[in-house]
């Protein structure tokens, strides 16, 4: 796979969630899926934070750097759907009261505030994921995980 196939992949990504936004805020989400729309909204913000990381990754790896590395293809790939994924954990946490913002749900502003946590995991995945790690040892005792605990080697792009 060439960088131009990895950038294609990122934008057709892109534009899928930005119509499932649209979608969702036109209403036409299906009535089965209307009670989870914001968990679902929170996942795609999760994908647009991971996405925009990717690309971001392409730029200075391909043109900064000069250090294209196709050993890293598989992150430009799974890297979106894991953003996703944490978008939609993130949700969780918050409504469990484990992550905690300062305004109410009932407000608009609130669900802004789900939406951007969403986004910034989606964006840093690694950090969102030690945080959790962190809230789950002090709060259930579960050690973290040995990615975690490791040197530094597997670090993002």
């Amino acid at each position: 796979m060439t960088m131009k196939q990895i950038v294609a992949y990122q934008i057709i990504l892109l534009l899928a969630i930005i119509s499932a936004a649209c979608a969702i805020m036109k209403g036409l989400l299906p009535a089965w899926l209307e009670s989870v729309h914001v968990p679902i909204t929170c996942a795609l913000a999760g994908g647009v934070g991971g996405i925009t990381y990717c690309l971001r990754g392409v730029y200075l790896n391909a043109c900064v750097r000069k250090q294209w590395d196709e050993t890293w293809l598989p992150w430009y790939y799974i890297r979106p759907i894991v953003s996703v994924i944490c978008g939609a954990v993130s949700f969780l946490f918050l409504k469990a009261g484990l992550l905690v913002l300062d305004a109410t749900e009932k407000t608009d502003s609130s669900l802004l505030g789900f939406y951007a946590l969403a986004f910034i995991a989606g964006l840093n995945v690694d950090k969102f994921v030690a945080k959790l790690e962190d809230i789950a040892h002090a709060t259930w005792g579960i050690e973290k995980s040995r990615t975690s605990k490791d040197d530094g080697k597997g670090k993002d792009k």
